[in-house]
C-alpha cells in the first residue's frame, strides 16, 4: 500500500475557532429562506408546518455527515469539486461540480441582494433595487477581502440577530397563547386538498431550501483550527439548532395565523407578529429581515471566493484566480470574479427563479459528494477523521433524487443552460492550458540549447 503523502502547508490562513464554525454555518443556514418560505409550506402542508420542516432537516443531516466524513478527511478549500476530483479523476466531472456549486453560490448572492434592495430596504432608503443590488455586492466584497476573520465575526454579530428575531416570534406567540389567543388545534391539521403524503413532500422541498447553506463551510475548511475535531461538532450542531428553531417558528405560526393567511403574505413571520398584537413596529421586524439576507449573502460569497481559489489551486481554474493578498491572505482576484459575476446575474431574474435555480444545482452537487464519499472509503489517509455509517450516503442519494423529481421543467432547462456554460468554459480553460504547455515545452529546449 502506498503510504500517504503528508499534507501540504496552507497558502490560507487559519482563523476560525469552533465557536466561529458554528455560528457560520448557523447564519448561512438561518438565512432569507425561514422569513419568506414559511407561508408557502403552510400552502403546501396546512397547519402542520413543522412536520415538513422535520423531515427536512432529517435529509440534510443525511448528505451533512457525507461532507463530515470528506472535510475532516480532506480539509482542503474547493469542497465539492475536491471531492469529486479525488474520486472521480474525471477533469471534466470534477469541474462541473465545483461550477454547480460556483454557480449557485454566485446566483444566491444575486437573488440575496435584489432581496436586499426590495421591500425591505425602502422604509430606509427608497432607491432603485438594481443599483442598490450592485452596490449591496461591492460592500460585502469589500468585507470578504479584508480578511476571513473579520467576515466571520460580522457573521457572528448578524447571526445574532437573525436568531433574536425568531426567538421575539416564538416569544410573543407564547404570550399570546397566554393571553388565550391563538388556535392550536391548527398544528396536527393538513391540507384538504392534497393527501397528507403528498403535501408533506411538496412542502419538504421548500422546506429543504431553508436548511441549505451547511455546504458552504467545506470551502473554508482549510482555515478552521483543528478541522478534524471542530468540523463535525459545529455542522451537526448548527443544523439541529437551526432545525429546533426552524419547528418552533413553524408551531407558532401556525397558532397565530391560518394557513390560508400565511401563504397570502409575501413577509409571513411579519405578519405572525403583528398578530399577537403586542405593538412590535414594522420597521424592526424589516431591518431584522435586512439583516438575514446580508449575512446570507455575505457568507454565499465568502464560499463562492473560496471555491474559485480551490478549484484554481487544482488547475481546473486559471491560476491567476488562486493569488492571495500579502497580509490579508484572501483570495483577491476570486472575490473581484465572483463580484462580478454575481452583480451580472442581478440583471438576468427575479428573486424566486434564481433561487429555484440554486436548490437544482444543489442537488447536482450532493448526489456527486455522497456518491464521492462511498468511493473514497478505499482510500486511507493518515489522520484520525468523522466516517459516517455506509448506510448513511445511500439514503442521502435517494433523498436528492426524490427532490430533483419535484423540480419543474422551466427550472431544468434554467440549470441545463448553466450547466452547457460550465462546460463550455472548461473545454476553453483546458485549450488554453494545454496551449501553453505546447509552447513552454518547446521553449524550454531552445533555451537549454542557448546555454549549452
Amino acid at each position: 500500500m502506498t503510504t500517504p503523502k503528508p499534507q501540504q502547508e496552507s497558502k490560507l490562513k487559519k482563523a476560525i475557532s469552533g465557536p466561529l464554525l458554528y455560528l457560520f454555518i448557523l447564519g448561512d443556514v438561518l438565512g432569507a429562506g425561514i422569513y419568506a418560505l414559511v407561508g408557502k409550506v403552510a400552502g403546501e402542508v396546512g397547519g402542520a408546518i413543522w412536520v415538513p420542516l422535520l423531515v427536512a432537516l432529517f435529509l440534510a443531516m443525511l448528505t451533512a455527515a457525507s461532507y463530515a466524513e470528506l472535510v475532516t478527511k480532506y480539509p482542503k478549500a474547493g469542497g465539492a469539486a475536491l471531492f469529486a476530483e479525488r474520486a472521480f479523476k474525471l477533469p471534466w466531472l470534477s469541474f462541473l461540480v465545483g461550477f454547480c456549486m460556483l454557480a449557485a453560490g454566485v446566483t444566491s448572492a444575486a437573488g440575496l441582494s435584489l432581496a436586499f434592495a426590495g421591500d425591505y430596504l425602502k422604509p430606509f432608503l427608497n432607491v432603485p433595487a438594481v443599483p442598490a443590488a450592485l452596490v449591496f455586492l461591492v460592500l460585502v466584497a469589500l468585507i470578504n477581502a479584508r480578511g476571513v476573520k473579520e467576515s466571520v465575526r460580522a457573521n457572528v454579530i448578524m447571526t445574532v440577530v437573525e436568531v433574536s428575531g425568531l426567538v421575539l416570534v416564538i416569544v410573543l406567540v407564547g404570550l399570546m397563547l397566554g393571553q388565550g389567543n391563538g388556535d392550536v388545534s391548527r398544528i396536527v391539521e393538513f391540507n384538504p386538498d392534497v393527501s397528507p403524503a403528498a403535501g408533506i413532500l411538496a412542502a419538504s422541498l421548500l422546506a429543504y431550501y431553508s436548511f441549505v447553506g451547511f455546504e458552504t463551510s467545506a470551502n473554508v475548511a482549510e482555515e478552521v483550527h483543528d478541522v478534524h475535531r471542530v468540523y463535525p461538532k459545529a455542522l451537526f450542531g448548527s443544523l439541529l439548532t437551526a432545525g429546533v428553531i426552524y419547528v418552533l417558528i413553524g408551531i407558532a405560526s401556525s397558532i397565530a395565523l391560518s394557513p390560508k393567511e400565511l401563504n397570502a403574505s409575501s413577509g409571513p413571520l411579519l405578519q405572525v407578529v403583528q398578530a399577537t398584537g403586542f405593538g412590535v413596529p414594522d420597521w424592526l421586524f424589516g431591518l431584522v429581515a435586512l439583516i438575514a439576507v446580508a449575512n446570507g449573502a455575505l457568507l454565499t460569497m465568502i464560499m463562492a471566493s473560496r471555491l474559485t481559489f480551490g478549484m484554481a489551486e487544482q488547475s481546473l481554474l486559471p491560476r491567476t484566480l488562486g493569488k492571495v493578498l500579502p497580509h490579508r491572505k484572501t483570495p483577491w482576484v476570486a472575490i473581484i470574479v465572483t463580484t462580478v459575476a454575481a452583480m451580472a446575474l442581478t440583471l438576468t431574474g427575479d428573486l424566486q427563479s434564481l433561487a429555484e435555480t440554486v436548490v437544482l444545482l444543489l442537488l447536482f452537487v450532493f448526489i456527486s459528494t455522497n456518491v464521492a464519499v462511498l468511493v473514497l472509503r478505499k482510500d486511507k489517509v493518515e489522520h484520525q477523521h468523522f466516517r459516517a455509517p455506509t448506510v448513511i450516503p445511500y439514503l442521502a442519494l435517494a433523498s436528492c433524487v426524490l427532490l430533483l423529481t419535484q423540480q419543474g421543467g422551466a427550472i431544468w432547462l434554467r440549470a441545463g443552460v448553466l450547466l452547457a456554460i460550465g462546460l463550455a468554459l472548461f473545454f476553453l480553460v483546458r485549450r488554453f492550458s494545454t496551449n501553453n504547455d505546447n509552447g513552454s515545452s518547446t521553449a524550454q529546449p531552445a533555451a537549454n540549447e542557448q546555454q549549452g
